[in-house]
């Protein structure tokens, strides 16, 4: 049973899975730096500031009156879950932007490599096989 599991572990489908999942990892943390750190600071100043992680809509009186009476007219969401509840929109805006980005990095690295193996099969035609060079020399042989 040994000697099995060391086949089934060393085979190449095995191995490319665990390298796919280790790149995978890698990349999701360089996607995620991306979206947190340069691109939603930029789509929340576009759109006057604001924090999508804080977006929410009170749903207790107490969290409404809270937000009445902040100084600032606001009050962060761990605050107001603290209070009552509320329904947390923001995170969801958050995790689908980041959905929506990370698909269409995917998208482009897909495209991009899809056009390099086409170059690839473009650059390099086929051989022609054995009856193929056959039936050309037959052709030149019966031209002359």
């Amino acid at each position: 049973m040994l000697k099995e599991f060391k086949e089934f572990a060393m085979r190449g489908n095995v191995m490319d899975l665990a390298i796919g999942v280790i790149i995978g990892g890698a990349f999701g943390k360089i996607v995620a730096a991306l979206i947190d750190d340069l691109i939603m600071p930029i789509i929340g100043k576009i759109i006057g500031n604001v924090d999508f992680s804080n977006l929410y809509i009170p749903l207790s009186g107490k969290v409404t009156k809270a937000i009445q009476e902040s100084p600032t007219g606001t009050l962060a969401l761990a605050d107001a879950k603290k209070l009552g509840s509320v329904f947390a929109y923001g995170d969801f805006i958050t995790v689908l932007l980041n959905f929506i980005i990370l698909a269409f990095c995917i998208f482009m690295m897909v495209k991009v490599m899809n056009s390099l193996s086409k170059k690839q099969e473009a650059a390099a035609p086929p051989a022609p096989t054995t009856s193929e060079k056959l039936l050309t020399e037959i052709r030149d042989s019966l031209k002359k």
